[in-house]
């Protein structure tokens, strides 16, 4: 099997949630980069490498987060730049080697898992009347969640900061690996949506 970059093995990687494992992909790929071929098909995404994936989630449009008291603006910045947010993840991921001394991906992978929520909520109108009900996620939405957390925590790890994208990356990679509910915004964020749900039932 080809590595990812040229320096990544995927052949080891290991998917322990049931649930993602039909959703993981990683397939034959040097550069992950499918152009669109998957786009059009329905649940065709599965089938799409979980890096590029990745990238995709970090090309995001122009939104806002409210965080610390302040909502930061992501103005898109990286917006139909695929080639430039591709070489940010392969930086990310050798930091995260670097680091930890273990394969990227598989950590990627721990982190996923790690930050995607079982459980979330939505609104429901009877009679005029509207409430919170709570439901479960199917594996794709929670792949979905667990990447764009991961992808905004960077994004506002490295906005207003002497720190760059891929160093506030491989932070959020590597604290959502560990479980780390302190430091990992992705984490915060899966409790948070699983509280709500709770308090919801």
């Amino acid at each position: 099997m080809e590595k990812l970059f040229n320096k990544f093995e995927v052949e080891g990687v290991v998917v322990t949630d049931p649930s993602l494992k039909t959703q993981i992909s990683f397939g034959s790929v040097v550069v992950p980069h499918s152009f669109g071929r998957h786009a059009k098909k329905p649940h065709e995404k599965r089938n799409v490498n979980l890096v590029e994936r990745l990238v995709n989630k970090l090309m995001r449009g122009g939104t806002g987060e409210k965080t610390s008291g302040k909502v930061i603006r992501t103005h898109g910045k990286l917006s139909g730049k695929k080639a430039k947010a591709l070489k940010i993840v392969e930086e990310a991921l050798v930091m995260v080697a670097e680091r930890t001394k273990k394969n990227p991906v598989q950590v990627l992978v721990d982190a996923v898992q790690n930050s995607a929520p079982r459980e979330d909520f939505t609104r429901v109108s009877f009679g005029g009347v509207s409430y919170q009900v709570a439901v479960d996620v199917s594996a794709q939405r929670r792949l979905d969640m667990a990447l764009r957390n991961l992808t905004l925590a960077a994004i506002m790890g490295a906005f207003g900061n002497k720190r760059t994208l891929a160093e506030a990356l491989a932070n959020e990679i590597e604290m959502a690996a560990k479980g780390d509910t302190a430091n990992s915004y992705s984490i915060k964020k899966r409790d948070e949506t699983e509280r709500m749900a709770r308090s919801s039932r």
